[in-house]
């Protein structure tokens, strides 16, 4: 558990934390706006220190983190717990995975009876 010094920029927490796949990702959410401290956006410069709580937007997901530390560098899946305190409600994760399956099941109207294809994948989805 290699921490540096006591702030980091938050594209890079968000990428070494593994909220993000790549760091460019990172830094287009925090353009985007999706990325709040306080209520506030930030940008991809804005500096993170222990304490913060932070709010991003990943998909149909809003995490709330709390930041523990700052790494070094990337750390593994397993050592995230050591940098963030996840408070993401649960209800948020439900809330997705209905969505998720209301898009799986949506079919635009007039479009005529699932094709064998489609049954298939409704089959594998609940089967």
């Amino acid at each position: 558990m290699a921490f540096s010094p006591e702030a980091e920029r938050i594209d890079k927490w968000l990428w070494a934390v593994r909220i993000f796949r790549t760091r460019s990702l990172a830094t287009d959410a925090c353009r985007a706006g999706s990325v709040t401290i306080n209520g506030q956006p930030v940008k991809p410069s804005r500096e993170v220190r222990g304490g913060v709580v932070i709010v991003a937007r990943q998909g149909l997901i809003r995490r709330t983190l709390k930041v523990l530390g700052v790494p070094a560098s990337r750390v593994g899946a397993k050592g995230v717990a050591a940098y963030c305190e996840d408070q993401t409600p649960a209800e948020e994760f439900a809330q997705a995975r209905r969505q998720r399956v209301q898009q799986l099941l949506a079919r635009a109207k007039g479009s005529g009876r699932p094709t064998k294809r489609d049954r298939r994948l409704l089959d594998r989805f609940f089967g």
